[in-house]
């Protein structure tokens, strides 16, 4: 009966392990719900010393953190500093010394460590209130309790992902989400060129860098909604004309009639062979008022000998010009992959479209494009997003300009990633690049979602297989 109880507790509960920190909360007994604000305690408690003393020792780490530096950091957070960097006179030396101030910067950063690191120890809080509650469990269903010998080896077996996910998480929290995090809010703060720490501090602003860069009126405002309307004209006609005509050329080069198709392949190849830095710096050089293009032209007579062709001066050319530009770098990946898709196309539906007196026009419309762009959709997405952040193609080959006194620090082909580029590097004006970069991942996140998921490839992924 003993043996049928306890295979009946095991089968309608399931592992000990499979608990969730809900349940412990709710089911477990003191000892348990005490690990929530002593960690380690229903470990140490059930023999589980080494388990329950790690717990109990990032408790006390933390607390000393709080102690010694976690709450006036909170405070600092909170303030971003009171007091300004100052001048004293010494009448000793005669000269003016510098009293420090606080740097309203380090408290933010300090601020947002503290914050993650409590949220990190709550997590911790959570896991020792499971851990006590598997204990508890196997000790009443009178299973094997692991000692901390039984947890090493666990790590090389069932729970060997816990081991090898550990570092990367951690890597991650403190490269990506501290950082990430500290860059957010510095969109609500007035960290611009005018309060640089440590001279100067900067005070929270809710939402008023977001009212000024979307409203109206401001110069920041009239200089946003161009710029983003360029920059998805940009993405618009940077994706699509290297997609369309990089399968045009596919199509030329796999076509029965073509000779010597690997050497066309490795001709177009070439352009992505050499960096791409150097073909656009290239570029700029034989496009601009004195370069190569310029000359000839003035050698054969179409322009006059002192006049030049303004690639890159004239806003609407220079559009045109790095749209143009951008096919030289782009068509040949489009081609590369497409020249994959249509090389993997199964024979057997052209075979039967044949049989059924298809045309070869139909065949193509039929079947070889919607395969090329099934596949090749999310890839599409991806370099529309892509466009939106590219950064090298306009700062190599324009800069960002023409430069115009109408915008804000932002040129005529600026697009959105690099007027942020400007702001921050340039002008310091942090505060509104964090409010660009926070804007172009909204736009960027629901442009993306809402396309993918409209797309064939979402909705019947098995539907070429």
């Amino acid at each position: 009966m003993g043996a049928l109880k306890k295979n009946k507790l095991q089968t309608t509960s399931g592992r000990p392990s499979d608990a969730s920190v809900g349940e412990a909360i709710v089911k477990g007994n003191a000892l348990t719900k005490g690990s929530l604000f002593v960690f380690g305690l229903g470990n140490i408690l059930n023999k589980q010393i080494i388990r329950g003393l790690i717990f109990l020792a990032i408790e006390i780490a933390y607390i000393f953190y709080m102690a010694t530096f976690g709450i006036s950091s909170i405070g600092n957070f909170i303030t971003l500093g009171t007091k300004e960097q100052g001048q004293t006179y010494n009448e000793a030396l005669g000269i003016y010394e510098y009293t420090a101030g606080d740097n309203s910067m380090l408290f933010l950063l300090y601020g947002v460590i503290t914050i993650v690191l409590t949220l990190a120890v709550i997590f911790v809080a959570c896991m020792s209130a499971k851990s006590a509650y598997c204990t508890q469990l196997r000790k009443e269903r009178e299973m094997h309790v692991p000692s901390f010998k039984d947890d090493l080896l666990s790590l090389r077996e069932e729970n060997i992902h816990t081991g090898l996910m550990a570092l990367p998480i951690i890597g991650i929290i403190i490269f990506t989400i501290v950082p990430l995090v500290f860059m957010i809010l510095i969109a609500f703060t007035s960290y611009d060129h005018e309060h640089q720490p440590p001279g100067n501090l900067f005070t929270w602003v809710g939402l008023d860098n977001f009212k000024t860069m979307l409203g109206q009126g401001s110069k920041l405002a009239a200089t946003f909604w161009p710029v983003l309307s360029w920059t998805l004209i940009w993405a618009v006609f940077a994706t699509f004309s290297c997609f369309i005509l990089g399968i045009i050329l596919a199509l030329l080069i796999n076509r029965k009639g073509t000779r010597i198709k690997g050497f066309w392949r490795f001709m177009f190849v070439l352009s992505i062979a050499v960096p791409q830095f150097v073909s656009l710096l290239s570029m700029r050089t034989i496009f601009n008022a004195n370069g190569p293009v310029n000359v000839l032209l003035r050698e054969i007579g179409m322009i006059g000998t002192t006049e030049s062709i303004p690639f890159f001066t004239d806003p609407t050319l220079a559009k045109i010009t790095i749209i143009c530009i951008n096919l030289w770098i782009g068509i040949p990946f489009t081609m590369l992959s497409t020249t994959g898709i249509l090389q993997n196309i199964p024979a057997e539906l052209y075979e039967a479209a044949k049989i059924d007196g298809a045309s070869a026009f139909v065949i193509f419309r039929k079947i070889t494009i919607p395969y090329i762009v099934f596949i090749m959709t999310p890839n599409l997405i991806t370099s529309f997003t892509g466009n939106i952040n590219n950064f090298n193609v306009i700062f190599l080959l324009s800069g960002g300009g023409p430069d115009t006194l109408d915008y804000y620090y932002a040129g005529k082909t600026d697009l959105l990633v690099t007027w942020l580029y400007r702001l921050t590097i340039t002008q310091k004006d942090y505060n509104l690049g964090a409010v660009i970069g926070i804007l172009v991942f909204i736009i960027l996140a629901t442009l993306s979602l809402l396309t993918y998921r409209h797309t064939g490839s979402y909705k019947d992924e098995g539907a070429f297989q």
